[in-house]
């Protein structure tokens, strides 16, 4: 059961309200669990971040300029997850292939030159398969044209954020200007795990056959932990070996990323032991949910007199493992808010400490519209304000 209770001051900011101490469901008293120095990897370049938090865990040269070899395929397919959620494509759709496609080296799915392959095949060769004859196929289907298409790549890479990544192809060959970071990455993987949910079901496929020739899947961690259900692997000799894996256990799910490993063997034994370590030594809480009303305040000129405040997201915050019951919560809300207001509209923030340390502060908004009220009800309230803050100047 939720507890509150009544904490000291932690602002002088004169809108603040109230402050509270919250005891999050579940939590006890205990010992504060020892969290060791995270694991140095093997790699040039790392990360471990909660997918819905955003915390990051762990990092080393997370936003250094690195080569992403076949991740790229994670841009690729995910254009076509959104050119197929906008039904610009479709999963039925027939793709010639060009002997551009078909003459690609590296990893292929071995498609032909001249036959007709569908999206869906081309989708399962891209994922599974890591051809790079099918992201070709794939480019020149959406785009008309592969160079098009790396055009596309780097819209949406903006749109995401990806500030530190820039493509040159649809594959991963290495290429001058073709590079981006191990952040970045976590934050495609990101985009694919929960914009495109079905589409994400791909990158747990341990198989696939196509033209008589079976492959495996080359992330070796969807045979040797449960948990793991993506995304992809990256090999060239510049960039080494890579992965991009995410797991989910229970109610938390971590994104790693590991760039320039020595081998297969090493790329998937170092994201072990991030993995490993995120979910033995954090959790992840959801305090607040989206539309949860968490403050109903007054309101001056509007057809009402309150307004409900809350947050308007779910509120994810990623902790050392057992000291949900230290954490300490203060809502701050502006001293006076007036009509008009509209639901969104951000009037005071709440915000979480761990031990003096912030965790998240977040704005605390509107959950409601509120119209300016009637001009008897304006001058009421007007009235009423003005000899509530005489008082208050009275008082001090």
């Amino acid at each position: 059961m939720m507890q509150m209770r009544m904490a000291k001051p932690i602002s002088s900011w004169p809108t603040l309200l109230f402050l509270f101490f919250v005891l999050f469901p579940g939590a006890a008293v205990a010992a504060q669990t020892l969290i060791p120095a995270p694991p140095r990897l093997a790699a040039n370049a790392y990360l471990l971040v909660d997918a819905d938090s955003g915390k990051v865990i762990v990092e080393h040269n997370s936003s250094a300029r690195v080569e992403p070899a076949s991740l790229t395929k994670m841009m690729t397919a995910y254009i076509a997850a959104h050119e197929l959620h906008e039904g610009n494509i479709r999963m039925t759709d027939q793709v010639r292939v060009s002997k551009k496609a078909w003459q690609m080296g590296g990893s292929k799915m071995f498609i032909r030159v001249g036959t007709e392959v569908t999206v869906d095949e081309l989708l399962h060769g891209i994922i599974i398969q890591s051809g790079n004859d099918a992201s070709v196929a794939m480019a020149e289907h959406i785009a008309g044209a592969e160079d098009a298409f790396v055009q596309i790549m780097n819209h949406h890479a903006g749109l995401l954020g990806m500030s530190g990544t820039h493509f040159q192809n649809a594959h991963g060959w290495p290429a001058e200007n073709h590079y981006t970071t191990a952040r970045d990455m976590a934050v495609l993987a990101k985009a694919i795990i929960y914009r495109y949910p079905d589409h994400y079901a791909l990158y747990k496929v341990r198989n696939y056959t196509y033209n008589g020739i079976a492959q495996p899947n080359r992330n070796r961690l969807l045979w040797q932990d449960d948990s793991v259900d993506g995304l992809k692997t990256g090999h060239t000799e510049a960039a080494g070996y890579c992965l991009v894996a995410s797991a989910k256990r229970g109610d938390m799910r971590l994104i790693s990323v590991v760039m320039g490993a020595k081998s297969e063997d090493s790329r998937a034994r170092e994201t072990r032991k991030l993995l490993a370590y995120g979910f033995r030594y954090y959790e992840t809480i959801k305090p607040y949910e989206a539309g949860a009303v968490l403050n109903e305040t007054r309101i001056w000129g509007g057809t009402v007199d309150k307004v409900r405040l809350g947050v308007s997201e779910d509120m994810y915050l990623t902790i050392p493992r057992g000291r949900a019951g230290d954490l300490e919560a203060s809502l701050e809300v502006e001293r006076i808010i007036r009509a008009p207001i509209n639901a969104g509209d951000a009037r005071g923030s709440v915000k979480v400490r761990l031990d003096s340390e912030p965790v998240a502060d977040v704005p605390l908004v509107a959950l409601d519209s509120v119209p300016e009220g009637g001009l008897v009800k304006r001058i009421l309230d007007w009235v009423k304000l003005f000899f509530l803050d005489l008082f208050n100047m009275l008082k001090t």
